[in-house]
Formats: structure tokens, sequence, C-alpha cells
């Protein structure tokens, strides 16, 4: 059956090395701040530079995956804005609902997830290397401002964004390939060494993360949460992908990106400037758990549907 032929070759590699990660975490205590630094520093950067330098892909691409992304941020905001109208929700509340929703794991859970559905096919890993890059800029833009719009969070979040290196790599990579500049083997081939380590390692890191976070089953919004970033997210996706004309490889790619769990990122961002950093924390979790079995679906059904 595909279904269980997607859940084993796709979804089980994925949580194999999560789980090392959490066994690792348990027992050696790894230093997360370290682990943090090298995925955001050394590890995204070159792994975003090296593919998009060597993927063929246009500006036409690039342009198509942005809008999609807009399109797609603005309609989940909608949506989770009255939802927590509607439940009442205090600000803080609020605040960690929207991100849970609104910042996915594109990066150390969508990019092995894509290698794996495609095959290392070299434009949908591209595909999903953009989204990852817009999916960073907006964490550390409204990601932050939402939960801390005075002007402190707003400086702290700006120069936060600035040292985002994955955002220099991309414009870097984009100009490179465009301008069909051949870089000697010295410096491509570590390049290339940099960006095959990223998977493994983003995935020991997701693990490590997960490790320390605890879940309560008695928390509603949680489930709320759940449901609209695993499920009637893709839903959403799905539709926006068919009204704006996409097909095949491209519209795969952003569907299969569009059910990715919530990103660590969310409960950093709470953790630091104290919005609800538990509920944060166990949406993370629970998100993280649950989308073994929604990713499955989402890949299954990108098949049939594009």
């Amino acid at each position: 059956m595909e279904i269980i032929y997607i859940f084993i070759n796709i979804i089980i590699p994925v949580f194999l090395l999560i789980g090392i990660g959490v066994v690792m975490h348990k027992s050696f205590q790894l230093d997360l701040f370290t682990l943090a630094k090298l995925n955001i520093y050394f590890l995204s950067p070159g792994f975003v530079l090296v593919n998009l330098y060597e993927s063929s892909f246009s500006i036409g691409l690039l342009g198509k995956v942005i809008l999609f992304f807009a399109v797609f941020i603005c309609v989940l905001y909608v949506l989770v804005q009255l939802i927590a109208k509607a439940g009442r929700y205090s600000k803080g509340v609020r605040g960690v609902f929207t991100n849970s929703v609104l910042l996915y794991n594109s990066g150390n859970y969508g990019i092995p997830v894509n290698d794996l559905a495609f095959k290392q096919d070299p434009v949908a890993a591209t595909i999903q290397v953009i989204v990852m890059t817009l999916q960073n800029v907006f964490s550390y833009t409204y990601g932050v401002f939402s939960l801390r719009a005075v002007e402190e969070g707003r400086g702290r979040a700006m120069i936060g964004l600035l040292k985002m290196p994955a955002i220099y790599a991309m414009f870097l990579g984009v100009l490179l390939n465009v301008g069909n500049v051949k870089l000697p083997d010295f410096i491509i081939k570590p390049g290339e060494y940099v960006a095959d380590a990223m998977v493994g390692i983003a995935l020991i890191t997701l693990g490590a993360q997960v490790a320390q976070l605890t879940f309560k089953f008695k928390l509603l919004i949680v489930y709320f949460s759940l449901g609209v970033r695993l499920i009637v997210g893709p839903v959403l996706a799905g539709l926006i992908i068919w009204v704006l004309g996409y097909e095949g490889l491209l519209a795969q790619a952003l569907f299969i990106s569009s059910a990715m769990p919530s990103s660590v990122n969310s409960a950093i961002i709470a953790q630091e400037y104290r919005g609800e950093p538990e509920l944060a924390a166990q949406i993370v979790l629970a998100s993280t758990v649950f989308s073994m079995v929604t990713v499955t679906l989402t890949i299954y059904f990108s098949q049939l549907l594009f």
C-alpha cells in the first residue's frame, strides 16, 4: 500500500534520527546552544548556497514560491486571528497560537522530508530551500514582533534578522547561479560537504530540542493548533496552489512543505520573550509527534492531486 510505503521509507528515517537526537540528549545533555549555532550559522547557509548554486532554476520559480508563501501566510494569519477572537484568548496565548501555526519547521524537518520524498531532486530541494529561508526571515520579524511589540523587541529582532546568514546565502546562491559563475573545486567541494552534513545534524538537533519538552493532554488550545497547522494548513495550501495554477513538482513540493509541524523557533521565541513558553513548547512537541501521520497523508495526496 502506497501510504505504508511512504511512512516506512520517508517518515520513519526522519524520526529515527530525531529519536537518536532524543536519546543522545537524554544521555549526554547535548549543548543545544552550540547545536543551534552550528545549524543557523554554518550548516543551513552552506546548504542554501550550494543547492541554489547547483540547481537549475529560474527567477520565475523564485517569484512563484515567494508569491505562494506570502498568500499562504496571509490566509493562515486571518484564520488564526478569527479563531483567537472567537476563543477570547489573552494576548500572550494569541501570540503563541498564531506563531505555532504561521512558523512551521521547514528547515530541520522540511528539508529531510523533501530530500526523501523527491529522491534528492535538485529543483524540489531548491523550492524547499527558498521556503526555509523565507520562514527564517518571517520567524525573526513577525514571530518576535507578535510577542514583543516594544521598541527593544523590534530592535533586537532586526539585529537578529540581519545576522541570519541563510538570507545572504540565498541571494549569493541566486546571483552565482543566474550569473553562471563557475566556482573552483577547492571552494565548492567543502561547500558540498557542509550541505551533505546538514540533514543529519539538523534532525539530531531537532531530537535534542524536543527531548526537553513536555506535553499535557488537557490543554484544548494545543489541539486547535494541531488541527490548523497539520490539517487545515495543507488544505488551504492545496486550494491556493490550485488558484495560482501551479502544477507538477512545484505544486507537490509546496503542498508538502505546508504540512510541516510547528517550528521549534516558536517555542524559543516564546521562551526568550516570556510569552506562554510552556504552551508553546507543548504545541511544538505535539505537532512534531502527530505529524508522523499527517505528513505521510500529505505526501500521499500530493501524488494524487498534483
